[in-house]
């Protein structure tokens, strides 16, 4: 068991984390569907990370599609959540601490600081369908169109505060029919761009805004992926193969692209020589 542990204690750590967050939500609120959201979610994760660390072909995938399609499909389409940046805003703005206020808070605002941008490898139902392209390792050097993402956060946050400020009535019809909207438009444009790139994440990289929560906090991320560099060979392949671009030889917080890392493992699989591994 002691062994099992030791192998497997970022898996576990990080199901007993979204485990504390269900409970405590649970009993804070006596809304039993936080109990059952977290535990899925945190549930899906842990397994999939369980698979990833046995090197399983399709884990992430697996919980990319478990994950995903229950936050777009479920809650998004079927229960009419907003789940996007609008929907933050929108309860931001009513002063309500539930549904997307909740969300982006535990996987995108303070999440981080322990699980980086987990978010984004696991969870994202739009990198969810970027990950099935064909251009899965980035054709050519990075652009420098990080730029675009700050805009497009600020017209997020313009377009629901105006809602408020003009009083616009109807306002959940809005918020469900901007979700819908919003997805078909982040597909459309995630797509075009991976084929016009020939780089699968390249709207993760110049155009999503959620990013702008996920960077600074995954800067101090506890769970980073780290170089055994008595292992290594510098055959760079970690590098040349990263879909986020983030030079993994480089240990210090200050690495290249550093907060852009999504968890993968797909450097991990790359590695001849089990020189890289996801740790504290």
């Amino acid at each position: 068991m002691k062994k099992f542990i030791k192998e497997n204690k970022i898996p576990i750590t990080m199901w007993l984390l979204f485990e504390t967050v269900a409970v405590t939500l649970f009993l804070t609120t006596s809304n039993i569907f936080y109990l059952f959201n977290f535990t899925y979610i945190g549930t899906c994760i842990a397994v999939g990370l369980l698979l990833l660390s046995h090197k399983k072909k399709y884990a992430r995938n697996f919980v990319q599609l478990g994950v995903g399609l229950y936050m777009l499909v479920y809650l998004g389409i079927i229960c009419r959540e907003n789940m996007q940046i609008e929907g933050f805003w929108y309860y931001l703005f009513l002063g309500v601490f539930e549904a997307a206020t909740i969300h982006y808070f535990v996987a995108k605002i303070a999440g981080p600081l322990f699980f980086g941008r987990g978010w984004c490898g696991y969870a994202c139902w739009t990198g969810m369908i970027l990950d099935l392209l064909p251009y899965k390792t980035p054709k050519g050097e990075r652009k420098n169109l990080g730029w675009i993402r700050y805009i497009v956060f600020l017209l997020s946050l313009s377009f629901v505060a105006g809602l408020f400020i003009f009083k616009v009535d109807n306002l959940e019809n809005i918020m469900f029919w901007s979700f819908i909207i919003g997805n078909v438009i982040y597909y459309a444009l995630g797509i075009l761009l991976a084929f016009i790139f020939k780089d699968n994440r390249a709207f993760c990289k110049y155009i999503c805004p959620i990013t702008v929560f996920l960077k600074p906090a995954s800067y101090y991320s506890y769970i980073r992926v780290t170089c055994d560099h008595s292992k290594c060979i510098n055959c760079n392949k970690c590098v040349r193969n990263c879909p986020m671009n983030v030079d993994m030889l480089d240990d210090s917080r200050k690495r290249k692209y550093g907060t852009e890392c999504i968890l993968c493992g797909k450097c991990m699989n790359e590695c001849p020589k089990n020189a890289l591994s996801l740790d504290k």
